[in-house]
């Protein structure tokens, strides 16, 4: 998501991976559960049949709630604990970002965001930003150019 967005649209999402019964408790559903009423064997985040959908549920708001043996339990979800704690976060880092510094510090789960304007990913862990994988600088330029081709067309 963070280097190819949705149909080569920048897209950014959260996703909230591992302790599933304890960041449930946490939550509410923005939108009817898309992944409700599959049998686990086709809701694996791992499973390439599913690589489209997950690309578009990114687009709408919410997390995607996956346990840890990468079974999607949810998607369109809202993090009840966002508001709860405020966290330090750098300069330019957002709700999504906030929501995974909180709903790591309260459960055992691992955030990943994909940030929406840069395409950088990063991973929260404990409330704190444990890692941040940037798009590679020619794929962000040529995004743009292919961005500013678009409008003018």
């Amino acid at each position: 998501l963070g280097s190819e967005g949705r149909e080569g649209k920048p897209v950014g999402t959260l996703f909230v991976v591992g302790d599933a019964e304890g960041v449930r408790p946490l939550t509410r559903q923005l939108i009817l559960n898309p992944f409700q009423g599959y049998p686990e064997s086709q809701r694996n985040i791992l499973d390439p049949n599913l690589t489209e959908t997950v690309k578009e549920l990114a687009t709408i708001d919410g997390a995607f709630v996956i346990r840890g043996d990468g079974v999607i339990e949810s998607a369109g979800t809202y993090l009840k604990a966002a508001g709860q704690t405020e966290f330090e976060l750098p300069q330019g880092l957002g709700a999504r970002h906030q929501a995974a510094a909180a709903i790591t510090h309260l459960t055992r789960a691992i955030g990943v965001t994909v940030s929406e304007s840069t395409g950088t990913v990063t991973v929260f862990r404990g409330g704190l930003m444990v890692a941040e994988l940037e798009k590679p600088r020619a794929a962000v330029r040529l995004q743009q150019e292919k961005e500013k081709r678009d409008e003018t067309n």
